[in-house]
């Protein structure tokens, strides 16, 4: 699992560069619209070159970042009824998803694109249009885009996957909120709790997790007095407990 995880964060580092460079072509895309616009009232002068520089940008941003998007957890989706699920519901229908309609999808359009940009290329295709541009490199964008948007969809599939398996919420992306269900079992680690008192989760065998996460819950809780329950812990001995965890 190490090993899945760490190739997941090489493409979650992938995609977030890629990402975050195709944010500059809004800009770049931006600039030009408003040039053209400028240029075809002031001087009655337009370019076709223009014009479609503009949608090979617009579908450069939509390719490249749909990706980073989706590490983001950012797509639309429906959640009528995954919004009332727990986190490992969450994840479970996220797999399913990913292996049954995300991953297939990026295949499917793969093998459909190839062949047409090959074409393209090997005939060097330009645009129809006076003046326009050419062709095969906009058309490269979609094998490129899909491919990153499979390797994204590994990488997710592998976070959840490493989440039921009791490694820790990578792919979320939202802060913990507090704990309300500690004694249910869909209970998960409150990261930035545990990291309050010292403790390493990362480091933790997963069978200890649950115990920890309630350790450092009744500790807190005890120190805050209002721990209402009908137990004998006392505050020094939690302490003690939390002591012995640390040093593991």
């Amino acid at each position: 699992m190490t090993l899945l995880l760490k190739l997941s964060q090489l493409i979650d580092w992938l995609n977030e560069r890629v990402g975050k460079g195709a944010f500059w072509l809004v800009l770049i895309m931006t600039l030009i619209s408003a040039g053209n616009a400028v240029v075809r009232f002031a001087f009655n002068y337009s370019s076709n070159g223009l014009l479609e520089i503009q949608w090979y940008l617009f579908a450069a941003v939509f390719l490249l970042c749909s990706p980073y998007t989706l590490q983001k957890n950012e797509h639309v989706r429906i959640d009528v009824l995954s919004g009332k699920l727990s986190p490992r519901g969450l994840a479970v229908i996220d797999i399913i998803g990913t292996l049954f309609f995300l991953l297939p999808m990026v295949v499917l359009v793969l093998w459909l694109s190839l062949p047409l940009v090959a074409e393209s290329y090997k005939i060097n295709e330009h645009s129809p249009n006076a003046g326009g541009l050419i062709r095969w490199p906009v058309k490269m964008l979609l094998p490129l885009g899909f491919t990153l948007l499979a390797l994204q969809g590994i990488s997710e599939l592998i976070k959840r996957i490493a989440f039921l398996a009791g490694e820790m919420d990578r792919w979320r992306n939202t802060p913990d909120l507090p704990l309300k269900h500690y004694s249910f079992p869909d209970h998960y680690m409150d990261m930035e709790e545990l990291a309050d008192y010292g403790l390493k989760p990362e480091l933790l065998p997963v069978f200890r997790y649950d115990f920890v996460a309630d350790l450092a819950h009744a500790a807190d809780a005890l120190e805050q007095d209002h721990f209402h329950c009908h137990c004998s812990f006392d505050l020094n001995l939690l302490n003690r407990m939390m002591d012995v965890e640390r040093e593991r």
